[in-house]
């Protein structure tokens, strides 16, 4: 269940309808959270007055948003309702685009993956394009059986720098593309697109699986390198829309070329082709001959450990939060997070603790559900 941020929506200084909106969504976020909860423990947990929860969750049930489940368990009188959400009122779609290949999946709004799929498809900016993108969309709708008049829209992560106030994808050095508008792309799909980053995307999804009052720094590694800060329920921007773009701070000065036209960027050290070279372009290969103890992947590790250290190291100092390592190398640490707090130990021995490090709750799909997820987030707001 999403742990969504409940003070999403503010009361404080509001008019008596701001408030019972507020109110409403509050109540709603926090149900999201839960498998089932009665009114009293909802009014107890949130603060508000008994009547209060009634009058909303009444109106909720009205909408079809949630319903009566049952009875739960007496505690010593008479058994309480259960409410939950009804979980499919709404529904969602998530893209991930990749240079090779693009994935796509579908999200209710409690955030669980009914349906993804991968599709080999190399990016290219024209019509034919984005028409096989669309039409392998409405396939996997069809398959899945959804309800279109339940699906909210479609959320896009890209690989770069995008701004929303202007609706642009203003540069992707991985897609090769620049100044794109947001219109040009939801031409091809019947229904809205919201845009997103995909390092900004993975790290909303992990946000919220991980609750409201979490604030850390993912690190998106992949095929290429990204990242987002998520603070307490929002991503943060930036004044130009680049926070978090750690993909192409330099790590090591005059070092590798970098596609961006720099050299020693952080994606020429920790994308993930510096450990599948060695495998075949596997990454699960990878980890299966580090785990036998392949000389070929204990040194691309151990190299690849030391950039990863210095840059987590650099990321805690300047920010103090907990670093989070997502992406498909995150997804496939397992117990090797052991080896990374190891090494980030090492390189600064004034640390007593390297619990701030931790590998991604989403193994797969975390980006593409992130942008579906946001499609959600802007449905639950304005309940």
């Amino acid at each position: 269940m999403l742990n969504y941020n409940l003070n999403a929506v503010s009361s404080r200084d509001g008019t008596p309808v701001d408030v019972r909106r507020s109110n409403r969504n509050r109540i709603f976020r926090y149900i999201c959270g839960q498998e089932k909860v009665s009114n009293p423990t909802i009014s107890y947990d949130l603060k508000m007055s008994l009547p209060t929860v009634m009058q909303n969750t009444k109106e909720l049930a009205g909408r079809g948003l949630i319903s009566e489940v049952g009875e739960l368990e007496s505690t010593g009188g008479r058994r309480a309702k259960a409410l939950a959400v009804v979980t499919d009122f709404r529904l969602a779609a998530g893209l991930e685009i990749e240079k090779e290949h693009f994935t796509v999946v579908l999200t209710n709004l409690t955030g669980d993956i009914l349906k993804s799929e991968d599709i080999a498809l190399s990016f290219r900016n024209d019509p034919e394009y984005f028409r096989a993108v669309s039409d392998s969309v409405e396939r996997f709708l069809d398959e899945s059986g959804a309800d279109r008049k339940r699906l909210l829209g479609i959320g896009i992560a890209v690989p770069g720098v995008l701004d929303p106030d202007r609706g642009l994808i203003l540069s992707s050095h991985v897609l090769g593309v620049s100044d794109i508008s947001f219109e040009s792309v939801e031409h091809y799909f019947k229904y809205p697109c919201y845009f997103l980053n995909d390092a900004n995307a993975g790290a909303y999804a992990e946000g919220l699986n991980s609750g409201p009052e979490e604030n850390f720094c993912y690190l998106n590694l992949s095929e290429s390198v990204g990242g987002g800060i998520y603070d307490r329920g929002e991503l943060q921007y930036g004044d130009n829309f680049r926070c978090g773009d750690i993909g192409h701070m330099v790590l090591v000065p005059g070092g590798k070329d970098c596609y961006c036209g720099k050299h020693g960027c952080v994606d020429s050290y920790l994308s993930l082709r510096n450990l599948t070279d060695v495998s075949e372009g596997s990454v699960s290969a990878f980890f299966k001959m580090l785990e036998s103890g392949s000389g070929q992947a204990v040194s691309a590790w151990e190299d690849y450990l030391g950039h990863l250290a210095l840059l987590i190291n650099n990321v805690h100092v300047l920010l103090d939060i907990d670093v989070v390592i997502g992406g498909t190398v995150g997804s496939h640490l397992g117990v090797r997070i052991a080896d990374v707090r190891r090494k980030v130990l090492e390189m600064d021995p004034s640390l007593t603790d390297t619990m701030f490090v931790r590998s991604c709750s989403y193994h797969e799909d975390a980006s593409a559900l992130g942008a579906a997820l946001y499609v959600v987030e802007d449905f639950v707001k304005a309940i």
